[in-house]
């Protein structure tokens, strides 16, 4: 009987031993997976921020020496370029790894929770943006008078409208579907450490 007892005493032993290590390979692997989720993201606001930075040039270029639009609207896109990096590098501080990961899971799980909402709340305010940006750009174009390359600027204007909403708005929800899977991750993290 001793034996038996003793038996089944080492082979709980072995298997707590076996969970324990299951544990920490799920933990590693959630961890992992939550890295690269946020570095996916980050990588995108960093391409946005560079895209921003690459356009208030391009957009002098484009709107004042080619098409003589108003001084003012290249300024006033220039501004709405800047506001948008701003916006984007503001919330990427919630993603910065020392940031996310050198905490504790509730505090990453806040932060994430943070950066999905700012990021969702964005998209609130960038959306009426946009249209004022759009009704401006038909005014600059209207201003041109009437010609063939005026024509073509307002179809470029709406293809490039639908193709720039098709592709933000994939963006966002990618984005978004990211940040719920690190925070629900988060959770799973907090299972397998009570």
């Amino acid at each position: 009987m001793d034996t038996t007892f003793e038996e089944m005493r080492q082979q709980m032993a072995i298997l707590k031993k076996k969970l324990e290590k299951q544990e920490i390979v799920n933990e590693s692997i959630i961890r992992q997976t939550m890295k690269k989720n946020a570095s996916n993201i980050l990588i995108r606001y960093y391409l946005i921020t560079l895209l921003g930075i690459l356009i208030i040039p391009f957009s002098y270029w484009v709107f004042i020496k080619i098409n003589h639009f108003s001084l003012a609207f290249w300024i006033g896109t220039s501004i709405f370029m800047l506001i948008c990096m701003c916006v984007t590098l503001y919330n990427s501080r919630n993603l910065n790894a020392t940031n996310l990961f050198g905490k504790d899971l509730m505090e990453s799980q806040r932060l994430l929770a943070r950066a999905k909402k700012f990021d969702s709340n964005w998209l609130l305010i960038g959306i009426p943006l946009c249209l004022i940006w759009l009704a401006w750009l038909t005014y600059e174009l209207y201003r041109q008078g009437n010609n063939e390359g005026t024509y073509a600027m307002f179809v470029g204007e709406f293809t490039g409208a639908a193709i720039g909403t098709a592709l933000g708005l994939s963006i966002h929800y990618k984005t978004q579907r990211q940040y719920q899977e690190m925070i629900e991750q988060i959770e799973e993290l907090k299972r397998i450490e009570d």
